[in-house]
This record gives C-alpha cells, structure tokens and sequence, in this order.
C-alpha cells in the first residue's frame, strides 16, 4: 500500500526493474508544461521543457530567445506590441 505522499497523481509513476529482477514503482516528480505566448496562447520556440534544477544548468542565452519580450510573447505578438508601442509613444515637441 502506498504512503500518502504517493497516492495523489502529483508525483508520477515510472516502472523500473530492480538488479533482482522483479518491476518497483518509482514516483518522480512530473516534467513542466509547454511554455506559451502570454497574448495568443501560442507554444513558445526557443524555450526549453526542463525542470527548475536542470534550467540553472544550461547557459543564460539558451533558456529564453534574446529579443525584447523573449520567454513571454511569441515573435508575431512581440513584433506587434513593439509597433502598438512605438505608435502610441508621445512625440517630441517640434517647434
């Protein structure tokens, strides 16, 4: 019988053969969602499905695209809030 820890689908379960032969069930924790756009709800490229321990490991540049809202807006929803912000921007005054 499991423990209570282990009863809740939180943890996933994975079969794993032990060196005597018979199958134990192993609970790991579960792998993370798709990252999405948050305007449109679109998958993220660029973005890697890792755990929080294994996305410390990889370099900086690689977890997130490098552009101005790289990691949160896809590059189509991007490209239109840079134009809806630079249209809306106060203009200088010109005299």
């Amino acid at each position: 019988m499991p423990s209570g820890k282990h009863k809740s689908r939180t943890l996933r379960r994975v079969f794993r053969r032990v060196p005597s032969g018979d199958t134990r069930i192993q609970y790991k924790k579960r792998n993370p969602g798709k990252a999405v756009c948050i305007s449109c709800g679109d998958e993220l490229k660029g973005v890697p499905l890792r755990k929080p321990s294994k996305i410390k490991n990889i370099p900086k540049s690689s977890r997130r695209p490098e552009r101005p809202f790289g990691g949160n807006l896809c590059s189509a929803c991007s490209r239109k809030e840079i134009i809806r912000r630079t249209r809306s921007a106060p203009q200088g005054s010109e005299e």
